[in-house]
C-alpha cells in the first residue's frame, strides 16, 4: 500500500480503525488489529479523528485580504442593524477594483489557498467579480490558481456579476467571455437590482446563460433584512422552467428568517422541487437562513466562509471548522447530534451542493482525507486548529503540530 493510518477514530463507528491507500484511492478500511498491510507511509492517528476533507460552498476568493483598502465604511454599513443598507455597502466596496489588476489579485488568492491547503479545505466555490470595472482580471487569476493548485485543492470558479445585470450593461456579455474562459460556475446576485422585474430579468439570463453552456448556477439570493424580498423563489422557478434540477445553489437567502411561516413552508416545497441547495455563512452578519428547518425540511444546507478580511468580514482563515464552531454558537447548536450535522456541512453536505463526488470513508473513494486534533466531532470543533495531517489522493500535502514548553 501507499498509506496506511493506523489507530483513527471514524465517525458512526466505535473502535479504532485501520485506513489503507493505493493509487490515489481507499483500499480498506477496517478494524484496528495485527494483520495490517506493508505501506510506504504510515501514520499512527493516536486515536484522533479522520473525516473526510472539508469543502466551502461559498467564498469571495478575488476580494480576500482587502479590507485596509476598502476601508471600515462597507463593513459596517454590511453588517449594522438587520442589514437593511447591505445594498449599498456593496456598491461601496465595490471601489476596491478600480485598477485592480490579475497580478494583485493571484498574491491575495494564492495566500488564501495556501491556508486551504492547510486547513484541508479539498474543494471551494470560488466567487470572482466581473463588471465593466473589474472586467476579467479577477477570472483570469483564480484561473491561474485553479491551475496551480489543481493537486491540492479543486477550485470552482464562478463568475459573478457582484453589480447587476440590468443595471450594468456589458456585464452579461463578460459573464459569458468568463465561461469560454473555463468559469465552472454562472453566478448571480438578483437582488442587487433595482427592481422585481429587472431582478426576474436578472436570474432569467443568468439560468439561460448556465443552461446554453451546461454550467452549475450559483446565487447570492435575499441579502438582506427585507422579507418582500423573493429572489431565491426566482432562482427555484427558474432552474425548474429550464429542467436544470439539481444544478444550482443559493447563498446566503438571509431574508428567510424574516419570512411568514406560511410563505417559507411553500418556498421551502419549491426549492425541494428544484433540488436546490443552500449555502450559510452566518458568522458575516447579523442575520442568517434558518439552516436547520431547510435542514429538516430535506433541504440539503451548507456552511461557508464568505469572506477573508475584506469589506464584508474582518477576520477568516478558510478555516471550515472555525466557521463551524461559530455557527454552533450562532444557531444554537450544542448536543453531539447538532454538532455531527454541522459537521457534515462542511464535509459531506457541503460537497453535495457543489454538485460534485460526495467523498466517502469507503473502499474504491478518494483517498482524501483529514486526520483531526480530537477523538471527537466536539473536541475537534472546541480546538478548530488546523488538521495534523491533509491527505489527498493518498498523499499528504501538510502536516501541522504545535509543541508548548513549560519553565
Amino acid at each position: 500500500m501507499d498509506l496506511l493510518i493506523r489507530d483513527a477514530a471514524l465517525r458512526g463507528r466505535p473502535g479504532r480503525w485501520m485506513i489503507a491507500a493505493e493509487g490515489g484511492r481507499l483500499a480498506a478500511v477496517q478494524p484496528e488489529g495485527r494483520d495490517a498491510p506493508a505501506a510506504g507511509t504510515v501514520i499512527d492517528a493516536g486515536g484522533n479523528l479522520v473525516t473526510e476533507p472539508f469543502a466551502d460552498g461559498h467564498l469571495h476568493l478575488c476580494k480576500v485580504h482587502t479590507l485596509d483598502v476598502a476601508g471600515p465604511s462597507a463593513l459596517e454599513a454590511y453588517t449594522g442593524g438587520s442589514m437593511g443598507a447591505a445594498m449599498g455597502a456593496i456598491e461601496q466596496a465595490a471601489a476596491v477594483k478600480a485598477g485592480q489588476s490579475v497580478e494583485a489579485v493571484t498574491g491575495r488568492a494564492r495566500a488564501a489557498l495556501v491556508e486551504s491547503v492547510r486547513h484541508g479545505v479539498r474543494r471551494v466555490q470560488a466567487f470572482a467579480d466581473v463588471d465593466p470595472v473589474a472586467e476579467l482580471t479577477g477570472v483570469r487569476a483564480l484561473l491561474d490558481l485553479k491551475a496551480e493548485f489543481r493537486d491540492r485543492v479543486d477550485v470552482r470558479v464562478v463568475a459573478f456579476p457582484q453589480d447587476g445585470v440590468v443595471r450594468s450593461p456589458g456585464t452579461e456579455e463578460l459573464v459569458e467571455e468568463a465561461v469560454r474562459l473555463g468559469a465552472d460556475v454562472v453566478g448571480g446576485i438578483p437582488w442587487i437590482e433595482w427592481t422585481d422585474d429587472d431582478a426576474r430579468e436578472h436570474v432569467r439570463k443568468m439560468v439561460d446563460l448556465a443552461h446554453r453552456y451546461r454550467r452549475r448556477v450559483a446565487m447570492l439570493v435575499d441579502d438582506a433584512g427585507d422579507a418582500s424580498l423573493r429572489t431565491t423563489e426566482m432562482l427555484a422557478s427558474a432552474l425548474l422552467a429550464r429542467g436544470m434540477i439539481g444544478q444550482g445553489s443559493a447563498q446566503h437567502a438571509r431574508a428567510m428568517a424574516r419570512y411568514p411561516e406560511p410563505y417559507l413552508r411553500r418556498l421551502i416545497g419549491l426549492c425541494r422541487a428544484a433540488g436546490l441547495g443552500f449555502v450559510s455563512d452566518p458568522h458575516t452578519g447579523p442575520l442568517h437562513l434558518p439552516v436547520f428547518t431547510l435542514h429538516e425540511a430535506g433541504v440539503p444546507v451548507a456552511l461557508g466562509q464568505d469572506d477573508i478580511e475584506d469589506a464584508y468580514y474582518p477576520f477568516g482563515r478558510h478555516n471550515l471548522l472555525e466557521v463551524a464552531f461559530l455557527a454552533a454558537h450562532l444557531l444554537d447548536a450544542r448536543t453531539d447530534a447538532r454538532l455531527d450535522e454541522l459537521y457534515d456541512m462542511i464535509t459531506v453536505t457541503a460537497a453535495q451542493v457543489l454538485g460534485g463526488p460526495v467523498p466517502r470513508l469507503e473502499p474504491g473513494h478518494d483517498a482524501d482525507l483529514v486526520i483531526l486534533n480530537g477523538r471527537t466531532v466536539r473536541q475537534a470543533l472546541a480546538a478548530h486548529t488546523p488538521p495534523s495531517h491533509v491527505i489527498v489522493s493518498g498523499r499528504v500535502v501538510a502536516t501541522t503540530w504545535s509543541h508548548t514548553s513549560f519553565a
